[in-house]
């Protein structure tokens, strides 16, 4: 995900408003309404990964409006889910505003019951409602808010249909501001049988006077939740004697039941929230328009729908990874900073700057200007730009979570599930930006691996290029076992760390929605917040790489760990000395070592072998130095290190085996 974030310390006197809602009902769009600001609308689950808050001004007053992850229930099973649960329990002086998709009505009913539990103002937002009625839904909106006693809006979030409405309801929510907490006026409660209530009952009593959530926390409790005592120390404060007389409830009522509590607590909230939906919805059999309905089953067909996949990522790869990396980047890199603004800056420099020192610093061979700026500008700007506009046309397609269907079946075999192409496709074109698209996926688990595989076995675009260039000079066999080591190499690293790394794959569960003709607004909208995060974000961390790189040359050591790694590429590998110092130039740009490794062989300084070793293991080497700080920062400097230097162990290992297993057959 991509985000505007802003810091939670807003105006912590303002009344505030919490958005909460299931992944992919348009609780975004809702939220740059009543703010004025504009989040990333996603058709994909989890897109919004941090929180993000503003001020909303309307019906005369200041709100404070905070946006939340997108989450199943309340009893979380991914980050995003414990975020959201924590929000809701560490405020009790808050609105809460969930939005809903009126195509799913009991999905959003099911998780309107766990808030209603929290005993909390709440506003039901039932937005997409044009698409249930293309679909036939008809909702009788007063009779859920008869039902449920609370408010509740029809939105059509994209045209701002209902908005008003929303912002009428917020304003009248006129309890008590100033006895605090704040309570709901809905007495709707779902019975879950004699024994549960029991037991709830008996868990509630346990609770301190203070907590103010009483019956929502005693159902997460037995459902099993065992995060909601030490995220919420301060809030559920347990006695050793109150925490064993705890579990010693949880067990007695598991052991009265052959089933998981948590899932009979769960299918009772979706009976309840079936026979609602039965007495509040009708169902009305429309005629489909052939032409979409046809695009519906083709893009899920195991043959037609595979064949879509493969078209769209090779239309991604040329728009992203050919046209932006190829056109774009040629055009901004060797013109516009090369040819003009470069050499224009280095003069200006050297005529007025007198210190040699300030003068490298800026445009040196690790300059701030010649590498840091001409890097974010030049190279990965217009890769990067490429991708967002072509990331939402997918997404307002409604075409991403399609594409992570079918590829369910192959990324499961590395122990990463449908949602993992759209990183490992775009590390194709720019594997800097591929790492930041990992938090798409829902645990750390898969965003670890993600990375890993990123940093291990995906050549971005312009090394790609370059390594192909240089294999299909040499013959067709030489592209095999290149592609082979590289394939070999992607399963191997994903089955092996998928055992290794903590953590657990999240469900694969997805929501569908149709699809539908992009809006150049949106597209506009989210690819121009886009860049903005990008500049903010990302262009930071040239700057700090360049300059970690310029005071390490400065004071003599990349030259001695140039030395010191000779004798592995030279002794193990059976390479040139010179593409030691090839390998380092392919960290600070993967294109530029692989372009030393072409005009080597160009040179005939390398034997067919040797072409075939050095490009294997340019591929597998440590990606370059902006994807590995991207990396660190993603993942902290722990995992940053060790996936680090485990793609670096693996690289060597591998290719010297691969030279050992070449020269043995005489290749």
């Amino acid at each position: 995900m991509f985000h505007h974030q802003q810091s939670i310390a807003i105006n912590d006197l303002l009344p505030s408003v919490v958005l909460v809602g299931n992944p992919n009902v348009g609780k975004s769009v809702i939220f740059r309404h009543l703010t004025g600001k504009y989040v990333t609308v996603s058709n994909y689950p989890g897109t919004t990964v941090e929180i993000s808050d503003g001020i909303g001004k309307f019906g005369g007053e200041k709100y404070r409006i905070i946006d939340t992850p997108g989450i199943n229930s309340l009893i979380p099973e991914s980050e995003d889910e414990r975020v959201t649960r924590n929000i809701l329990l560490s405020r009790p002086d808050i609105y809460i505003v969930q939005v809903g998709d009126s195509k799913n009505l009991q999905r959003t009913l099911i998780l309107t019951f766990q808030l209603l539990e929290l005993g909390l103002p709440l506003v039901l937002v039932l937005n997409m409602a044009d698409e249930a009625k293309e679909r036939g839904i008809q909702i009788n909106v007063a009779a859920i808010s008869t039902k449920l006693q609370i408010p509740v809006v029809e939105t059509v979030a994209i045209t701002a249909e209902g908005i008003n409405d929303l912002k009428s309801t917020i304003s009248n929510l006129k309890y008590n501001q100033s006895t605090q907490p704040i309570r709901g006026n809905s007495k709707f409660t779902v019975n879950y049988g004699e024994k549960i209530e029991s037991a709830l009952k008996k868990i509630q009593l346990l609770l301190p006077p203070t907590v103010q959530n009483k019956r929502g926390i005693a159902i997460m409790l037995l459902s099993g939740d065992d995060t909601i005592l030490e995220n919420n120390p301060s809030i559920i404060c347990l006695t050793e004697a109150q925490q064993v007389e705890l579990q010693t409830i949880i067990h007695e009522m598991q052991e009265s039941f052959t089933r998981p509590l948590s899932i009979i607590i769960t299918e009772k909230q979706s009976s309840v929230a079936e026979e609602l939906v039965n007495q509040v919805a009708k169902f009305v059999k429309l005629k489909r328009t052939a032409i979409r309905e046809a695009l519906n089953r083709l893009t899920l067909h195991p043959f037609w729908g595979t064949g879509i996949g493969i078209m769209i990522l090779y239309l991604m790869y040329q728009f992203v990874g050919k046209l932006a990396a190829g056109v774009g980047v040629d055009f901004l890199h060797n013109t516009v900073f090369n040819k003009y603004l470069n050499p224009f800056i280095s003069q200006v420099v050297y005529h007025n700057i007198p210190s040699s020192f300030i003068q490298r610093l800026l445009v040196g061979e690790y300059g701030l200007v010649t590498m840091a700026l001409t890097y974010a500008f030049a190279i990965i700007f217009p890769i990067v730009t490429a991708f967002f506009i072509f990331f939402g046309f997918l997404e307002d397609s409604g075409y991403l979570p399609r594409l992570a269907v079918m590829s369910q079946r192959i990324l499961r075999r590395i122990g990463l599930h449908g949602k993992a192409v759209l990183p490992l496709v775009l590390g194709l074109g720019c594997g800097t930006m591929a790492v930041l698209t990992t938090r798409i996926l829902d645990t750390k688990k898969e965003r670890l691996l993600a990375i890993i595989l990123l940093g291990l076995a995906i050549p971005c675009s312009a090394q790609l290029g370059v390594i192909l260039a240089m294999l299909s000079a040499l013959s067709w066999q030489a592209m095999l076992v290149w592609l082979s080591s590289i394939l070999v190499s992607l399963l191997i690293v994903g089955a092996v760390a998928e055992k290794f790394i903590p953590g657990k794959r999240s469900n694969f569960l997805i929501e569908l929605p149709p699809l539908r003709l992009p809006q150049f607004k949106n597209i506009f909208l989210k690819t121009g917040t886009r860049i903005l995060w990008y500049i903010k974000e990302a262009v930071p961390l040239f700057i700090l790489g360049t300059l970690i790189l310029f005071f390490l040359d400065t004071i003599q050591v990349l030259r001695w760990f140039e030395q010191l790694t000779s004798p592995i590429v030279v002794g193990f590998l059976e390479l040139p000395k010179k593409v030691t110092q090839i390998f380092f130039i392919g960290f600070l740009r993967r294109d530029y070592g692989a372009a030393g490794l072409l005009i080597m062989a160009q040179q005939g300084l390398l034997s067919n072998r040797q072409i075939v070793v050095s490009a294997v293991a340019i591929t597998l080497f440590i990606p370059c130095i902006a994807q590995v700080f991207v990396t660190i920062k993603e993942q902290g400097i722990k995992w940053g290190m060790i996936i680090f230097c485990s793609v670096i162990l693996y690289a060597i290992i591998f290719s010297g085996l691969l030279n050992s297993i070449l020269k043995s057959i005489g290749f």
